[in-house]
C-alpha cells in the first residue's frame, strides 16, 4: 500500500484497493490488520450533491476515515491545534471513485468539503466511537476563523 503523510501532521493519505471484475468491481475501505485501524465505533454514509459544501466540522475524540466509491468530493482539512507544526495550514484533497482514497482525519482538525462530481457522492466513514454530537463542533461554512475561501 503506498502510505503517505500529508501536509497537515497526523493527517494521512492512503491509496487503496480496487478489484476490478466486468461483474462489478470490489472496493476495499478498511481492514482490522491495517496500522490504521485502532478500535471501531461506526461506519456511516454521507450523500454530497454536486456543487454542495458540507462542515466546517471538527470532532475532539473522534478520527474520521473517510473513503468515496461514489463520485468525487474536494475535502479541505484546516489546522488550528495550538501545539501543531503544522499549525494554520491548510490541505486539499480531492478524490472518490475514480482516484480512489482512503483518508485519516485525527481529532482537533477542522474539515469541510464538496460534491465535485456530476453525480451525488457518497462519503463512508469508519470512526473509532460511536458518534456523539457533544465532541463535535460545527460553525458556518463563511466562518472568518477558517481562512479558506470556497468557489
Amino acid at each position: 500500500m503506498d502510505l503517505k503523510t500529508h501536509l497537515i501532521d497526523g493527517l494521512i493519505v492512503e491509496n487503496i484497493k480496487i478489484i476490478h471484475d466486468k461483474k462489478g468491481s470490489v472496493l476495499h475501505m478498511l481492514r482490522s490488520d491495517s496500522a490504521l485501524f485502532k478500535n471501531f465505533g461506526e461506519i456511516y454514509f454521507s450523500e454530497v450533491k454536486p456543487n454542495i459544501i458540507k462542515g466546517w466540522k471538527i470532532h475532539h475524540l473522534t478520527t474520521q476515515r473517510f473513503t468515496v466509491p461514489s463520485g468525487s468530493i474536494k475535502l479541505v482539512i484546516f489546522d488550528d491545534r495550538e501545539n501543531s507544526s503544522t499549525k494554520g495550514l491548510i490541505t486539499e484533497i480531492s478524490f472518490g471513485r475514480d482516484n480512489y482514497k482512503l483518508v485519516t482525519i485525527p481529532p482537533n482538525l477542522w474539515y469541510s468539503f464538496k460534491g465535485i462530481s456530476k453525480v451525488t457522492a457518497l462519503i463512508a466513514n469508519c470512526i473509532d466511537f460511536p458518534h456523539d454530537p457533544s465532541e463535535s463542533e460545527t460553525i458556518d461554512i463563511d466562518n472568518k476563523k477558517i481562512p479558506y475561501v470556497w468557489s
